[in-house]
């Protein structure tokens, strides 16, 4: 046992993990107590923030090492994405009252508990190219993997945000009550936000990927995974069911 807590206190990875977990159960206690959803976006926003610095400090202090200009560009990019998505779905979902998504979950304290637990996963694999960036000691010159890397996230965080803006003023509107969006990036683009945020991650591999090597690369999954939950399990597949039943 002390030799794995040892193991643990060492590895960033596995320290990272300890710490996502304990906090999203920690949220998942408080929100069955409360009875209430309000907060699951914004825990989970927060834990990027949280991971996506202390993992830095972490793997500095072990090296003794500054801070490399490429992580804290990365870093500047996830914490941009995290403040503006946890603040904006955090006001949504005040101003709605609920998330549709826990209506069932909320009165079934295991299927609760795996969105939290989930969404523990969520965070630790997508963040993960950029806590391998942190923890590769051996900088390089910023280079055209980096840029393009950088810019792709521009684009996409660029997209996302112009979309939410862009619905939230249309629901906004009596009118539109009980219609579809299909204006601004919403007539050429069936789910612009989510474009965004697949588009943000995939970029941020790039400018990991610059200094990585071996089993690093498996870090990869990162946007594939992201990609894979908006499209496939908790994104558009229950938007279009809803959308369907309307």
């Amino acid at each position: 046992m002390g030799n794995w807590l040892s193991y643990a206190n060492e590895n960033v990875l596995v320290k990272a993990a300890v710490a996502d977990v304990s906090i999203q159960w920690i949220g998942c206690a408080l929100a069955m107590l409360l009875n209430t959803e309000k907060f699951y976006d914004l825990a989970g926003s927060s834990t990027f923030l949280y991971l996506t610095w202390v993992t830095l400090t972490w793997a500095k202090r072990n090296a003794r090492l500054a801070w490399f200009p490429r992580q804290i560009v990365q870093n500047s990019c996830v914490s941009l994405w995290a403040i503006r998505l946890g603040t904006y779905l955090f006001s949504r979902i005040l101003h709605d009252g609920e998330d549709r998504r826990f209506r069932k979950a909320k009165e079934n304290p295991k299927l609760f508990f795996v969105f939290w637990t989930m969404q523990a996963a969520w965070v630790w694999i997508t963040l993960l190219p950029t806590m391998v960036l942190h923890i590769r000691q051996q900088d390089k010159p910023l280079g055209y993997r980096d840029y393009i890397g950088w810019g792709i996230w521009s684009l996409g965080f660029l997209i996302e945000m112009i979309a939410d803006s862009q619905k939230s003023k249309f629901r906004a509107d009596p009118d539109n009550h009980g219609k579809f969006i299909s204006t601004g990036l919403w007539s050429i683009c069936r789910h612009p936000n989510y474009l965004g945020e697949i588009m943000m991650w995939f970029g941020l591999f790039l400018p990991a990927s610059s200094v990585m090597r071996g089993n690093d690369y498996y870090s990869a999954l990162s946007p594939f995974f992201v990609a894979y939950l908006i499209t496939k399990v908790s994104g558009i597949p229950l938007l279009e069911r809803h959308a369907d039943k309307k």
